[in-house]
């Protein structure tokens, strides 16, 4: 082949060099997938199919799903941001938090479904700890019932995000809520018929701001004793102890 052959050679392929396959990238990915298509979406193949490899490549990575999950959460709690104003009160800047720590959850579909599905322990999820616990101590809380309230809030805050963002995609849970109160009979359920304004009284943001200061107020008031003579033992949640 003469020289000016070589320089003439064209390549044949027909798309860009893959990137390097690493962790970053893989959560990269899957944050991409669930953005785009949502949780349903988001299997250990389909991100093996974004990125032009096989699942079994993926475990090199990544142990499973869970862990991934957990990985993704992390990073998106890393780029949210997070109040850190010192100029208001105490509880003033707890609410704050979370409603930080809420809209991250809440803005990308999905990820509210995650955090509620697990308890995320990475980096970024021992910032919000260790700022919550720093708020509740501030407040006056002692450790144990700092420790526990922090959990509290988080789960609360976590359960409010993932119905709330559900009900954004189009989940008529309410419509039904609404129709079954409209309809309810005064004699069979005459607290119910009573209240039903009520019980739909007020928008998302007001009720959650109400239902903060009532759990802070429980955590930081004085008369709660706690224990830990027995392990808990949470039903229901979804979350993995």
């Amino acid at each position: 082949m003469t020289e000016a052959a070589s320089r003439n050679i064209i390549s044949r392929r027909n798309r860009p060099a893959k990137p390097p396959l690493s962790r970053d990238v893989i959560v990269s990915t899957a944050l991409h997938i669930l953005e785009m298509e949502g949780l349903p979406g988001l299997t250990l193949r389909r991100i093996a199919t974004a990125l032009d490899t096989g699942p079994a490549s993926l475990y090199v990575y990544v142990a499973n799903l869970d862990e991934l999950h957990a990985l993704m959460l992390d990073r998106a709690l890393e780029r949210g941001h997070l109040s850190e104003s010192r100029r208001l009160p105490w509880r003033d800047r707890l609410k704050a938090l979370l409603r930080d720590y809420f809209n991250v959850l809440y803005e990308r579909q999905g990820l509210a479904q995650i955090a509620l599905s697990l308890i995320a322990a990475g980096p970024s999820s021992l910032r919000i700890w260790e700022m919550l616990l720093s708020l509740l101590q501030e407040g006056g809380v002692d450790d144990l019932k700092a420790a526990w309230g922090v959990d509290l809030l988080i789960l609360y805050v976590t359960a409010i995000a993932a119905e709330q963002s559900q009900r954004q995609e189009g989940d008529e849970s309410l419509e039904r809520v609404k129709k079954a109160l409209s309809t309810a009979s005064k004699d069979q359920f005459p607290r119910v018929f009573a209240l039903k304004n009520a019980l739909l009284a007020g928008n998302g943001a007001s009720r959650n701001d109400w239902a903060l200061d009532v759990i802070i107020g429980g955590i930081a008031g004085g008369s709660q004793t706690v224990t830990t003579a027995a392990p808990r033992v949470r039903r229901g949640s979804g979350r993995k102890r």
